[in-house]
């Protein structure tokens, strides 16, 4: 059975990995989860002194990427570390950047 190329009945499976992208689409977001992919873990002030830029501006890009599903919070005691959460995440940034510049350091 043939199916059509396009078809505008189709374009819900689509919404998911558009918002997915949509998460992914700012400069900041990308170096966040580049630096969790070598990092592993990481704390918001570690990240707001490596980036440069205020907490609350760190804070909203990782809540964007959170309510995406891309990173996930540890808690450990008072302290909260992000980790990334979904798989895609890594594969995607291997093929944007060099394998080599998303391993530890």
């Amino acid at each position: 059975m043939d199916f059509p190329a396009f078809d505008r009945n189709q374009l819900k499976q689509f919404d998911e990995p558009a918002e997915f992208l949509k998460a992914l689409s700012h400069p900041v977001r990308l170096c966040i989860v580049r630096g969790l992919m070598r990092k592993k873990k990481c704390n918001v002030s570690y990240m707001q002194e490596c980036l440069d830029l205020p907490q609350s501006t760190v804070s909203q890009h990782l809540q964007k990427l959170r309510s995406a599903g891309i990173v996930a919070t540890e808690r450990n005691g008072l302290e909260v570390n992000y980790v990334l959460a979904d798989p895609r995440v890594e594969q995607l940034i291997q093929i944007l950047f060099a394998k080599d510049e998303c391993e530890d350091e």
